[in-house]
């Protein structure tokens, strides 16, 4: 059968479902499709015995408070989506192992970040105060950006905000030395950057401080029913916006028309539309469409982007709750005092992330008992090196006791003995389920050419294709779940003007064919 709609999404992800409720919040007909039975992507959950684990949120940046909202709530707000977060104030505890290794906590907050950076590294006090300068004019920057619309002026940018054009230009790891950072302040204040996955001699320090500033304003944010409850609020609203959600629908084929996207194959229906929003990434748009529709000067961007890193998750229910560990939400382990992508280009990375949901969430596991998540970031080619389907059953718990008992020597806490649950994800956990290429968590790696400036300015990330637009975590400012739900706002409103444009254009048409008719038949007449 054939259906026609105005505005057609592809992948009911955190982007998608974004995009999908704000165009069908504008009274245009929507369809969205998953090939999965249930909404949300990566932001979702799934049970083993009594536990229910969350997939892979750790946390939201820039949600804010209800009293000072975050660009994160606010969209929720917008989306008429009411979900309950908790605001974590101790944004990490971050141990670095080995003879100049430290152990440190730091808190969320102007005062309180500024004082936990001082009692760790009492030298720093000056490099803060301009720290928070320059993060101060990258705001001031990015809102004078906005007034603009993209266009700002180039002097005003360069007399005014030549902050921002030093962050913008410049790896974290360098401005964090001009701006006078010793080595271990510089080493603790780079810890996120295993989230990022992008070494901090490498990371945009614009990207970086944006995550930073949403962090300490309003700490680290986690919805009090795991990412699913988001999904399934989305998904809810979407429908109550006259969204058609086909789920279980998979699109096996893109459309073309002259080069124009103008439907998609799905469930063995055709489906046509004005625009196109897609979630998925572009290399699996690209196979989608048929390599005879796919330029050659975007075959030659897609051949040049690498993919971001993949990531080990070690899911944990134990039958011991969060107060007798002791543990705090978040605790980065490292074997060494600075990001290094030597680090991660190793079978088995001396780098983790350690969460304990309960630690924010009470009731997150039945009573009397608690979930530990471990989170290793890894390179996929290096990671699954020699694995293969007979061995992988192995090399998986191999890895995952490895990570557990050096969490419990680093953590002094008692993990075996408590394991009631435990469930383990590799990259080919994420290829299978996601069919992400090589089971990438983080779509393309945020790379000096090809990171958020670059994006920003639709300088690498643009797909010529008339009628098509992209979103989500391969988008202008990386991975990760608050910017990826904006990401589908940005696209929505993309979108929108677009219709409203044409029907403009419609109209006016209309308008000048009745003139002409009603002219032509007054001659008749006379």
């Amino acid at each position: 059968m054939k259906y026609d709609c105005d505005v057609i999404v592809v992948g009911a992800g955190n982007g998608g479902l974004t995009a999908a409720n704000e165009v069908a919040s504008k009274g245009y007909k929507v369809i969205l499709f998953d090939k999965h039975n249930l909404p949300g992507g990566v932001a979702t959950s799934f049970v083993r015995g009594r536990f229910e684990f969350e997939a892979s949120l750790h946390e939201l940046c820039d949600v804010g408070t209800e009293e000072m909202p975050g660009s994160v709530r606010k969209l929720f707000e917008r989306l008429n989506c009411g979900i309950d977060f908790y605001n974590e104030m101790t944004l990490f505890r971050t141990i670095v192992k080995g003879e100049n290794g430290y152990d440190v906590s730091i808190k969320a907050g102007k005062e309180d970040f500024a004082s936990s950076m001082l009692e760790c590294c009492p030298e720093c006090g000056k490099s803060l105060h301009k720290l928070y300068k320059l993060l101060e004019s990258t705001t001031e920057a990015l809102a004078y950006n906005d007034k603009k619309h993209g266009k700002p002026n180039k002097l005003v940018m360069l007399m005014r905000y030549s902050g921002f054009l030093i962050s913008a230009s410049h790896p974290l790891d360098d401005v964090l030395i001009s701006l006078g950072f010793e080595d271990k302040a510089r080493s603790v204040l780079e810890t996120y950057w295993s989230y990022l996955g992008v070494p901090a001699n490498e990371l945009n320090a614009f990207h970086y401080f944006e995550m930073m500033r949403g962090y300490i304003r309003g700490g680290a944010g986690i919805p009090a029913h795991k990412s699913y409850s988001i999904s399934l609020a989305l998904a809810d609203r979407a429908l109550k916006n006259n969204c058609e959600l086909r789920l279980g629908c998979e699109v096996t084929k893109f459309i073309f028309e002259n080069d124009k996207v103008i439907g998609v194959e799905a469930g063995g229906d055709t489906y046509y539309a004005k625009e196109i929003i897609s979630n998925i990434i572009p290399h699996n748009f690209a196979n989608l469409a048929g390599s005879e529709n796919i330029k050659e000067k975007d075959k030659r961007l897609l051949n040049a982007r690498k993919f971001g890193i993949s990531f080990l998750y070690i899911y944990l229910g134990l039958d011991v709750t969060a107060e007798e560990l002791g543990l705090n939400y978040t605790t980065f382990i490292s074997g060494s005092y600075f990001s290094d992508r030597k680090i991660l280009q190793t079978k088995y990375p001396d780098i983790y992330v350690v969460n304990c949901l309960n630690a924010v969430v009470p009731d997150a596991t039945p009573e009397g008992s608690s979930s530990l998540f471990i989170t290793v970031p890894v390179i996929p080619s290096y990671f699954m090196e020699g694995v293969n389907a007979g061995n992988y059953k192995d090399f998986k718990n191999d890895a995952a006791l490895k990570y557990i008992k050096d969490c419990e020597k680093t953590l002094g806490v008692d993990i075996i003995s408590h394991i009631e649950e435990i469930s383990v994800a590799t990259p080919v956990t994420f290829a299978r389920y996601f069919a992400s290429p090589d089971g990438t968590a983080y779509g393309y790696e945020l790379s000096r050419w090809d990171g958020i400036i670059a994006r920003m300015l639709d300088k690498i990330n643009r797909f010529s294709y008339d009628k098509l637009t992209f979103c989500g975590g391969h988008g202008a400012s990386g991975d990760g779940y608050g910017v990826t739900y904006l990401s589908g706002i940005e696209a929505a409103e993309k979108v929108a003007s677009k219709l409203r444009k044409a029907e403009f254009i419609e109209n006016i048409k209309s308008t000048v064919k009745d003139k002409v008719r009603r002219k032509n038949k007054e001659k008749g007449d006379d």
